[in-house]
C-alpha cells in the first residue's frame, strides 16, 4: 500500500512471468518514478493509466479536475502510459526538449492511433485553460523513438513500458534487452512490496 494505490495479492501475480502487467502494478509503479524525483534534477510527473483513455473519450473539458492543482508545465518530463489494443506503450513530454514521443517495444504500430496529436491538444486547452494563452509549438519536435528495445513475446509490453519510464524520468539510456525481463519482474516485486526503487 502506498501512493494512494493499494497493490493486491492478484496485481502483483501478473508479475509473474509471460503475464500481462495490469493498471495497478503500473500506476504504483509509475507513483514510484514521481516519488523518486521529489527533491532531484528532475521534475517527474506521471499520469495514470486511465488518464488516456479518457482523454480519447472526453478531451480536455473531461480531465479539467485531474491538473487543478498541478501545474503540468512546471515539470521537466510528463510520463503517459498507454493501453491501446491490448499494448502498452509510454508517451512522454519532454518540456525541456520540447518533444512528445511515443516509445513503444512492439515496433510503432500505434503511432497511427494520433496519440501525439490528442496530447498535443490536451496540452494547448491546459495552457489555454491554466496559462490563459496557448502553447508556442514553432520549436516542438513530434516522434516515434526508433532503435528501442524491442520485446519478443506477447506479454511483456508492460514491463517494457515501466523499464521505458524508469530510464527517462533519470534521463538514463535504455540498456535492457528482452532477456532482462525476467530479472525486472522480480525486481518490480520487490520494489512495490517495500515502495521505494532500487
Amino acid at each position: 500500500k502506498g501512493f494512494s494505490l493499494v497493490v493486491k495479492r492478484a496485481d502483483m501475480i501478473t508479475l509473474s512471468e509471460n503475464q500481462w502487467i495490469n493498471d495497478t502494478v503500473i500506476n504504483f509503479y509509475m507513483s514510484m518514478l514521481v516519488n523518486r524525483s521529489e527533491g532531484g534534477p528532475l521534475r517527474v510527473y506521471a499520469f495514470n493509466t486511465f488518464f488516456f483513455t479518457k482523454l480519447c473519450r472526453d478531451g480536455h473539458a473531461g480531465l479539467k479536475r485531474w491538473t487543478r492543482k498541478i501545474d503540468l508545465f512546471s515539470y521537466d518530463i510528463v510520463l503517459v502510459p498507454i493501453h491501446l489494443s491490448r499494448h502498452w506503450f509510454l508517451a512522454v513530454i519532454d518540456f525541456r526538449r520540447s518533444q512528445i514521443a511515443l516509445y513503444d517495444s512492439f515496433g510503432a504500430p500505434h503511432a497511427k492511433a494520433n496519440c501525439i496529436d490528442l496530447l498535443k491538444d490536451y496540452l494547448e486547452e491546459e495552457s489555454l485553460h491554466k496559462r490563459k494563452h496557448g502553447v508556442n509549438w514553432d520549436d516542438w519536435k513530434f516522434t516515434v523513438a526508433e532503435d528501442v528495445p524491442q520485446q519478443q513475446n506477447m506479454s511483456d509490453c508492460g514491463m517494457f513500458t515501466c523499464q521505458f519510464a524508469e530510464c527517462i524520468s533519470r534521463d538514463a539510456p535504455f540498456q535492457f534487452t528482452q532477456q532482462h525481463m525476467p530479472y525486472f519482474r522480480k525486481r518490480v516485486v520487490y520494489e512495490i512490496l517495500h515502495s521505494t526503487l532500487l
